[in-house]
């Protein structure tokens, strides 16, 4: 049976490929969306990757995901430094919730080092470029139980 996980990406993800390459990388969120369906189909879970610049968005998607889906990555951008609402609504979601960054986040300045998403996640991946989402697709699908051994 397939399993699914939904991905979230927050503000200025859009923007991946031009804003700030030198940091992020050329990848687009459309390249790493493609890239994570065909992971995610290998692996046998459906993905649903979404993507907004307002927290409000975000919050409501984590409300949609209690009860209808298997499991949950994050990459909140900006909102990973700045946001105890999605702390909150990540803490009463009762399935895996992967953090994903595309860069090592306390490489960077001061300010961005503490991550509030941490507190709710079980495990974070990052400094991978997008291959961090894949990363986390693979350990969804070993705990989820849908990943065949070889």
């Amino acid at each position: 049976m397939t399993k699914s996980v939904m991905v979230l990406n927050g503000p200025n993800l859009n923007l991946l490929g031009t804003h700030e390459p030198e940091l992020y990388g050329s990848e687009t969120l459309a390249s790493i969306e493609a890239a994570c369906q065909s992971r995610g189909k290998n692996l046998g879970l459906s993905v649903d990757f979404r993507q907004s610049n307002t927290e409000s968005d975000l919050v409501d998607w984590m409300q949609e995901a209690a009860g209808t889906v298997d499991s949950l990555i994050i990459n909140a951008g900006n909102n990973t430094q700045t946001s105890e609402v999605i702390l909150d609504a990540l803490l009463t979601l009762d399935i895996p919730v992967i953090e994903v960054h595309l860069s090592i986040i306390n490489q960077g300045e001061e300010n961005c080092h503490h991550s509030y998403i941490s507190n709710a996640a079980n495990g974070m991946i990052c400094g991978l470029g997008g291959m961090s989402y894949e990363l986390a697709l693979e350990s969804l699908a070993h705990s989820l139980g849908t990943l065949k051994e070889t």
